[in-house]
């Protein structure tokens, strides 16, 4: 799944189970290992981490498709300025929200935290857990079609 605009894109592909072989745990059989890829004005990087269960990676194709059709609020941030994202899972490594809507799509955050994290962010405490993000300008027709490609990689992936 690439989404990218004229400024930034980020790229995430499921690379392998964490734990090849299917130990009888429902957390442990399904951690998947995600590779990122990302690009933004301020430089790029790379990860790859287990960091979404294979029930949690299909809810960012239904995230994406839920964007695409107008179905989700925007978000913004609270008293505090902090921000929350729409969409979580278990590890706080990635997460995504909606920052805006456009005449033809939206404006996402990809939230990158932890192992996620740009290298000039790496070895923070953890204290701005999705505070650091890269936006993205998307259209609708681009949004289904990442979120088909994400489902598309997920097929080698089944809930174990």
């Amino acid at each position: 799944m690439l989404l990218s605009d004229h400024a930034s894109s980020v790229e995430l592909r499921p690379l392998s189970y964490q734990f090849p072989v299917v130990q009888g745990d429902s957390y442990d059989d399904n951690w998947l290992v995600i590779s990122g890829t990302v690009a933004t004005p301020e430089g790029s990087w790379s990860f790859t981490d287990p960091c979404l269960l294979t029930q949690e990676a299909r809810q960012v194709s239904a995230w994406l498709r839920a964007v695409a059709s107008g179905a989700l609020e925007v978000t913004g941030p609270d008293a505090e300025g902090r921000l929350s994202p729409d969409t979580w899972f278990i590890e706080p490594v990635l997460a995504m929200s909606l920052a805006a809507r456009t005449d033809r799509g939206a404006v996402i955050r990809v939230h990158l935290s932890l192992e996620a994290a740009p290298p000039w962010l790496q070895g923070d405490d953890g204290a701005d857990i999705y505070q650091y993000f890269v936006e993205l300008r998307v259209d609708a027709a681009a949004l289904l079609h990442e979120a088909d490609q994400w489902d598309s990689a997920l097929n080698s992936f089944p809930t174990r």
